[in-house]
Order: C-alpha cells, then structure tokens, then sequence
C-alpha cells in the first residue's frame, strides 16, 4: 500500500467532497457536524495507506468511512445532551426557512434517510448500498420501502397532494 499524493488527494476532495456531505448531513441533520465530520474523513484518507482501483471504490470508501465516522459521533453521550444552535429562541421561525423537500426528508427516520440518499442521489444498488454499510441486501430493500412510504406520507402531511 502507499499513501496518495497531493494530487490525488486534490482530486478526491474536489470530485467527493459534495458526496460525502450530503451523507453526513443525511445522518447529523446539522451543517456544523456534517463539515466536521467531512473534514474528519478527507483527514483520515489523506492518512490513509489505501490504493482505490477506481472513482466508484474511493467514493464508495468514503461513504463508507463518512457513515461510520456519523454513527459513532451519534453514539457519543454527549451528542444526547446538546441542542443544535437551530434550537436557540432567537432563531427565525420554522415557517420563516425556505422549506423544500430536503426539510422533508430530513425528518424522516436516520436509517430510511441514508438508503434513500444513496439509492436515489448517488445512484447505488441495493446490493452496493449494503456493502457499503455493512447491512444486509434484505435490510436495505426493507428500509427503501419504509423510507418511500414514510417520505409519501410526509409529503402528504406537508400539503404535496400531487403524489
């Protein structure tokens, strides 16, 4: 194995960096630890002795990385007892905030959020998605139908009568 270069590493963060944020915040529901948790993981590649055979194998390694490094920041104690500074009182209204289908979906349960955003907006298949989390083929067709059920219902409960 050999480190990357600078080069390489240039590459990768201008090529995956939106990836790899997008996942984070799928699991933080929070920009400030989505870009710690980013930083975390182009950190831990730049470090890495790792040799990619391709794009699809780093950024698939890099989700990888991204999820675990999200789950174990969820797993902190201390994650339970913060409030996201969204909290404060003097934050704008709920109503004020441009509302879209992201607001949506990040209401939707962790598990069913993130097979969603790798099905859907990184174009994975089931059977790639699981490798990638280390879940079962199964769990992830299960959290699919769950996940599209539930964002429909959410849709619905948001005035989208359109479906």
């Amino acid at each position: 194995m050999r480190r990357i270069t600078a080069q390489e590493f240039e590459y990768y963060v201008s090529t995956f960096s939106g990836a790899v944020f997008r996942t984070a915040m799928c699991y933080t529901k929070n920009k400030a630890d989505a870009d710690d948790i980013m930083q975390e993981v182009f950190l831990k590649l730049y470090t890495a002795d790792t040799y990619f055979e391709n794009d699809t194998h780093a950024k698939a390694w890099l989700i990888k990385v991204t999820a675990n490094m999200c789950r174990n920041m969820l797993k902190n104690p201390w994650k339970k007892l913060i409030q996201p500074i969204e909290a404060a009182e003097n934050m704008p209204a709920e109503s004020e905030r441009k509302s879209g289908l992201v607001d949506i979906v990040m209401k939707m349960k962790s598990k069913n959020r993130i097979v969603l955003y790798m099905h859907y907006f990184e174009g994975y298949t089931t059977r790639e998605i699981a490798e990638i989390l280390g879940i079962k083929e199964n769990a992830v067709t299960s959290q699919l139908y769950r996940g599209r059920k539930q964002l429909k219902d959410l849709l619905l409960k948001e005035g989208y009568d359109e479906l």
